[in-house]
């Protein structure tokens, strides 16, 4: 059955134990199930796998109202919390008002927002990567601050400033200026292979409010170190959506290639399984 309470994501990240809070992509409710099988404080809802998962590239084609469904949907299989990934706030100042009231209503306690203009591309794609003013997207935060009606939205802040090529210093002063504005926390995004760009940032930044990371092109950074480093929340944002993406073709080829299904069943998940993730058994007591 779906559930029918959840923790908040200010609340997970206050009180999570080991200190920082391990949060997986999803792109739908069964996604977040598996993520919260295995143990992640929280899912995010990846703009990159949903726009995958209909087979559009992450670059502002699909509109809120279709982020916002996979998002609630997803919200409402869980008993740990979403934080949706909302791109550039789907338009101008107003547009991130009406975003936080509409996804707010839906039970999300989180969202991110990024300081690109739109349309906004994927950050690891070739070109695009052009930022908003920060004084504009400091206007942004502030008024999805405003716009929230309880205390538990929690309001992140994704700076793309090492991203466009900008620079620590650039992201810091964006941070700095977003914190102030009322960000509940900053997400600071790079692409290099080492996480030596993030830790620059840490080394200026004075932790006015929590860091979250998104370690797609550092993997090798382990969770023991990025606790020591002060980070709040890491993000895997998107290893789910390439798992699907190997294992469906891996899967697909050999039942193509053999003419039956005999070489996958063993690593296949049984019906029974999948059953299970349903929640089948406490579906059907509702008839008796």
């Amino acid at each position: 059955m779906q559930r029918t309470s959840y923790p908040s994501f200010r609340s997970v990240l206050d009180g999570t134990k080991d200190g920082v809070v391990r949060v997986a992509g999803a792109h739908d409710a069964l996604g977040g199930l598996l993520a919260e099988e295995a143990g992640f404080q929280a899912v995010w809802s990846s703009s990159l796998e949903v726009s995958s998962s209909r087979g559009l590239p992450d670059a502002s084609l699909l509109s809120m109202s279709e982020y916002l469904q996979v998002a609630a949907n997803t919200q409402k299989a869980l008993s740990i919390p979403v934080v949706t990934d909302c791109d550039t706030g789907y338009g101008g100042i107003l547009n991130v008002a009406h975003m936080v009231h509409e996804f707010e209503a839906a039970g999300l306690t989180a969202v991110c927002i990024e300081d690109k203009q739109f349309p906004k591309r994927n950050s690891f794609a070739n070109g695009g990567q052009h930022l908003e003013s920060a004084e504009e997207f400091a206007r942004k935060i502030h008024t999805a601050k405003r716009a929230q009606s309880g205390p538990e939205m929690f309001v992140i802040a994704r700076t793309e400033a090492m991203i466009s090529g900008l620079g620590v210093e650039a992201a810091l002063e964006r941070c700095r200026r977003y914190a102030d504005a009322g960000a509940d926390a900053v997400l600071v995004h790079s692409k290099q292979k080492t996480h030596d760009q993030i830790m620059s940032f840490l080394d200026g930044w004075d932790f006015r409010c929590p860091v979250v990371i998104v370690p797609t092109t550092y993997p090798d950074w382990h969770i023991d170190d990025i606790k020591k480093a002060g980070i709040s929340a890491v993000i895997y944002a998107n290893h789910g959506l390439r798992a699907t993406v190997s294992a469906l073709r891996s899967t697909y080829r050999s039942v193509y290639a053999n003419g039956d299904t005999t070489a996958v069943e063993d690593s296949i998940a049984s019906v029974q399984d999948v059953f299970a993730l349903q929640r089948f058994d406490a579906w059907c007591e509702l008839e008796a």
